[in-house]
């Protein structure tokens, strides 16, 4: 929860949100690009942060006191989602908007120990609410729901950042130690809902998919349009029957009338269900470097996945999708063609052709926490634009090279902490005030082009853009 020094400010992300209802429309000739420009994740959970609820105070270094609990979110739709923080020297900033996404996406990829962090939020506060159990099991004379919070987030720490960090209550120190001893790796949660692929395409007059719903809920609803309707496009099932309601493992297609025009069309699945403990959140858009999010609990939620499809009589057809590649240090961009001609596309310098039926990934190289945006563009004016910014590493990884709370561990910054919330403050071991780290204000923004490309090639569509649904970051 300390802000880096060092660490680049400017940073550029976009707040585009998913469509919340299913679409269709005719396309032809040539037109403007359409820039999808959070896209990455292709469902879950979004929420807000309502800040640090349930804490007590920690020590960095033994001289740094930060505040060490629970942080509260609201989410989208309906719902309410516990966290506690997995990047202890970067700061929240006030009321950001997050999403749940996978560890290989976070900063937990590539470290070996995030199932441990799973195991500890399965088996201590808030998931257990028997404090006086749990004190027996740490050794500790009681806990409270701070000192049980406090004691939990510093042993998540000592796994997510690798720092030398204490709790200043003797009791919530105690349950660090026994819950960083007895920690075992777990799984990676299920995802609480994810359609895959995001994107397909084809021709008129063919199903186009499938499209899996991976999801934790009983069940999920596809919200119905009348643009799609008239248009003819419908959601149907394997059977080729239509269908409103899916279950995790359902394969759903986009069934399209033969003789439709060169067009796009976009579904949306939303479910009632209780977020996976362990589920990564990060910071989205204009709040993209707040502080990276755990979940530790979470009520009933409104969880949303959006896929579209893209047809064409003839010629190619692409599909284009991105995601953040944390293993290569980049984002991967998948282009397939379900045409019946080669398409031809430059993206990051490099020209590349997709036979019909075929399929490539690129990865485009981008710096840890730089902003992206990478533009694939097309003949007739196809152009799909993926922005964002790439964090894969904590803070302490980022300033002291893997070895959190070395010599070079990260300078604090001079904002106001989490730990001053109910009006007390952070300070070092002596008493003093410690300058440490939650934003409230909007951090500076800037764009840094990693790909803007142009190409030659033959194409008959382009993508529309879709409407924002109302409380959606992708």
């Amino acid at each position: 929860m300390i802000s880096a020094r060092g660490r680049g400010t400017a940073r550029f992300a976009a707040a585009a949100v998913a469509t919340g209802l299913l679409a269709a429309g005719a396309i032809a000739g040539a037109g403007t690009a359409v820039a999808d420009e959070h896209n990455q994740q292709p469902g879950g959970a979004k929420a807000t942060l309502n800040g640090l609820k349930v804490s007590d105070f920690a020590v960095i270094d033994g001289k740094k006191k930060v505040g060490a609990g629970l942080f509260e979110m609201t989410v989208d739709g309906g719902g309410t989602l516990k966290t506690y923080c997995i990047d202890i020297y970067r700061p929240t900033q006030s009321k950001a908007r997050y999403e749940e996404v996978p560890w290989k996406s976070s900063l937990l990829q590539g470290n070996n120990e995030a199932g441990k962090i799973h195991w500890i939020l399965q088996n201590s506060y808030p998931q257990v609410n028997d404090l006086a159990a749990l004190a027996r099991k740490a050794g500790a004379d009681t806990l409270t729901e701070k000192t049980a919070a406090a004691g939990t987030q510093v042993a998540i720490w000592r796994f997510s950042d690798k720092v030398n960090v204490e709790a200043v209550d003797p009791n919530a120190e105690k349950l660090a130690d026994y819950l960083q001893k007895n920690a075992q790796n777990l799984a990676e949660p299920q995802s609480s809902l994810v359609l895959d692929p995001p994107v397909v395409s084809g021709k008129a007059g063919q199903k186009l998919g499938p499209i899996t719903v991976n999801t934790n809920a009983e069940s999920a609803t596809i919200a119905p349009a009348a643009e799609a309707t008239g248009a003819g496009v419908k959601v149907v099932g394997k059977d080729g029957q239509e269908v409103t309601s899916v279950k995790n493992g359902d394969q759903v297609f986009f069934d399209v009338p033969a003789g439709a025009e060169d067009g796009t069309a976009a579904l949306t699945v939303e479910a009632a269900t209780k977020v996976p403990v362990g589920r990564v959140f990060t910071g989205v858009g204009q709040h993209a470097e707040s502080q990276t999010q755990i979940l530790a609990g979470s009520s009933d939620s409104t969880v949303t996945a959006t896929a579209t499809a893209t047809w064409a009589t003839k010629g190619p057809i692409p599909a284009v999708t991105a995601e953040k590649n944390c293993v290569k240090g980049g984002v991967d961009v998948t282009a397939t063609n379900e045409g019946d001609e080669p398409f031809s596309f430059s993206l990051a310098g490099k020209e590349y052709e997709i036979p019909a039926g075929g399929s490539e990934t690129v990865t485009v190289p981008v710096q840890e926490d730089q902003a992206y945006k990478i533009t694939i563009t097309g003949p007739n004016g196809f152009s799909k634009t993926f922005e964002g910014i790439l964090d894969c590493k904590t803070d302490s990884e980022v300033t002291t090279g893997g070895n959190g709370g070395g010599e070079e561990s990260p300078k604090p910054s001079t904002e106001p902490s989490p730990a001053t919330v109910g009006g007390d403050s952070g300070e070092d071991a002596d008493g003093n005030l410690a300058e440490t780290g939650s934003n409230s204000s909007t951090p500076i923004i800037a764009g840094v082009a990693v790909a803007l490309v142009v190409l030659g090639g033959a194409a008959v569509f382009l993508l529309r853009k879709r409407k924002p649904a109302n409380g959606t970051d992708s």
